[in-house]
Order: structure tokens, then sequence, then C-alpha cells
């Protein structure tokens, strides 16, 4: 787990915007033969190549998303690349550069920025992305952060969402509710804090969940993996705002139905036995949850054999004709109509 060190206070005021810049992007190398310029001139300069180029954008608010009360500054600047990467990796492409622009409020030193870029530093490393640009400014009130990744995808080999067809399978990477339950334990934590600011949470039982939720990964090996299969999805997004609102957009853009089978949604034995404890409801915790940046993606039956015993995949449904609708087959093999809740649907339990 990335560690949040904040001790020494250096003013931001103290090194102005061009400072700032050059201070915080002195350690970041350029890893890809694509990125011509990076950080230093009016723009960057990119290898437009032959293939096509992917863009994606998300921007993240303190207090909307993200509370830095238990986020350390660190992984906030991993997660924040993340969930741009993971857009990338849903379109079947290669992430290889990001824009990162930051406002701040004078209540952040400069010791405190350096612990964001970190992160943002190990994520660039880690998934071999170069930080070519990005902008500096202030804020009246806490810290915002834009993230932009530019990805390439030969022409051939992009996904897009309205690509699934009747009878494909529906298939998931990983398993889901981890990051959703991370969040509920690290809220329920905040809140024993404010009562007692001496009490030293226990949160052995939640480590993987908590990583989850403050240090997801996005899935830069699955496209690798379907490639070395010879299976190429009809259709797949990233599953940033739950399952169900995820299998919404495949089917309304692809003009499709589909079939969930509640006793096929892979879930991590932390996140069973926490729900208990929540007493909340696995099954709502992993079509609702958000936040687990796996894939959701459809193949075509032809493609059962390589996808079933496959440790990265989990075939939890197929695709049917659009006025079925998209509906949850329970263990009780009931079949209920699936709401696209997201975050929403939670919060109410």
């Amino acid at each position: 787990m990335l560690e949040d060190k904040n001790t020494q206070k250096t003013s931001l005021a103290e090194l102005g915007e061009f400072g700032l810049i050059k201070h915080i992007t002195q350690y970041f190398k350029v890893e890809n033969a694509s990125t011509i310029k990076g950080v230093g001139d009016d723009a960057a300069v990119l290898d437009a190549s032959e293939k096509q180029t992917l863009v994606t954008t998300d921007l993240l608010i303190e207090g909307v998303h993200f509370d830095l009360s238990y986020m350390p500054l660190k992984h906030l600047g991993y997660k924040a690349v993340m969930v741009n990467l993971s857009d990338v990796y849903a379109m079947n492409g290669v992430a290889e550069q990001i824009t990162v622009s930051i406002a701040v409020s004078n209540r952040f030193p400069l010791e405190a920025i350096e612990e964001l870029y970190a992160g943002i530093q190990l994520a660039c490393e880690t998934y071999s992305v170069d930080l070519v640009g990005g902008d500096t400014t202030s804020s009246t009130k806490g810290i915002l952060i834009s993230v932009t990744a530019i990805g390439k995808v030969e022409k051939d080999e992009v996904v897009y969402r309205d690509g699934a067809k009747e009878t494909d399978l529906v298939v998931v990477s990983g398993d889901l509710g981890a990051a959703y339950l991370g969040l509920q334990v690290l809220e329920r934590e905040k809140e024993v804090f404010k009562v007692d600011p001496n009490n030293q949470p226990d949160l052995d039982n939640y480590t993987y969940l908590i990583e989850r939720q403050l240090k997801p990964e996005a899935r830069k090996d699955i496209a690798g993996i379907l490639k070395e299969l010879d299976v190429k999805p009809t259709a797949m997004i990233d599953i940033s705002d739950g399952l169900s609102s995820e299998l919404f957009h495949i089917c309304t853009q692809s003009k499709v139905g589909c079939k969930v089978y509640e006793d096929k949604l892979p879930l991590d034995p932390q996140v069973i036995a926490t729900c208990e404890e929540f007493e909340l409801d696995a099954t709502m915790v992993a079509l609702s949850g958000g936040e687990d940046y796996e894939l959701l993606f459809t193949v075509p039956i032809a493609a059962f054999d390589q996808i079933k015993d496959n440790p990265n995949f989990s075939i939890i449904g197929h695709i049917t004709a659009e006025n079925q609708g998209l509906n949850l087959v329970t263990r009780a093999a009931q079949e209920i109509e699936l709401k696209a809740q997201g975050w929403n649907g939670l919060k109410s339990e």
C-alpha cells in the first residue's frame, strides 16, 4: 500500500507556476517512441502513426469524487491516472501519454503536491505512460484534478460499446464490489474517528477492499490475454459506475437485451464476509457498487471454450433480443428486471 508523508511545508507561492511545474515534472521520463516532445514547450508533440488515436478525460473534485480525510494524496494521484487508462483499455487500446491539470487552494503546501505527483509518477512508470503536459492553477477551495489519457489502437482492433449481438456471452474480468465496500469501511472508520480521534482502526480484515478503493489497477493485461486466446470482443466497457449501469450502456447502444446470472457474479470472499457484516446484499453491491475498473465485454458464443477456463474471466450471462430487456436470473431461477442504479442505488440501502 502507498504511504502519505507530509511533514515539511513549503508555500506554492514561493515557487510560482513555472517553478512548480518544473519541480514536479523533473523526475518524469519519456518511455514511448510516439512521444516526440513531452513537458516543456507550448504543446506536446506526438507521432500520429498509422493507428487510431484514443482520447479520454476525467475530472476528480475534492468532496465529490474523493475525501482526503482517508485518501492519501499519493493514492489520489495514482487513482486519477487509473481512471483514465481504464477507458483506453476498454477500447482494446494501449495508453501511451497523459496530461494532468490541477487546481489547488493555498492550504496545500509544495510537499502535498509532491505526494500527489509521486502517485502520478508511479502510475506512469508502472503502466509505461508518458506525462506530456497539463496545467496548474489556484482554487478557492480544495483540490481538482483533470487527467487526459491518449492511446493508440490498430484500426481493426478497436472495440466499441455498440457491437454486442444476440447469443453473445457476457464476460467480466476480475471480481466485483470490493471497491464500494472499501469505501463503506473507510467512511465508517471516519465516523468512528470523529467520535474518538485516539481510536486506531483495525483494518486487517479489509485490506483487499481498501486497496481496491484507494489504489485500483486498470486492466492493461486484458487486451493481450484476449489476443493470445484469439478472441476479439464484440463490445466492451470499463466498470466505473457499476455493472448494471455498464450493461445498460452496452445493451442500449447495441440495441439488445441480456440475461445475467446471480450465481455467476465473481465475488471475493472478503466481499461476501463484509456484506454480511454490513448487512448489505452482495449481489446488489456487485451490480451497483462501481469503481471496480474491471472490464465488461461480450464475445461470440463460439469463443466459449477459450474463455471458460481462463482465471481472469467470468462468464456471467448472455445477450438476448432487445425486446426481452435486461434481466437478472436469481439463484432461485426467478427473473428480475435490472436497473441502472450505479452509486445511488446503494446510498438508500
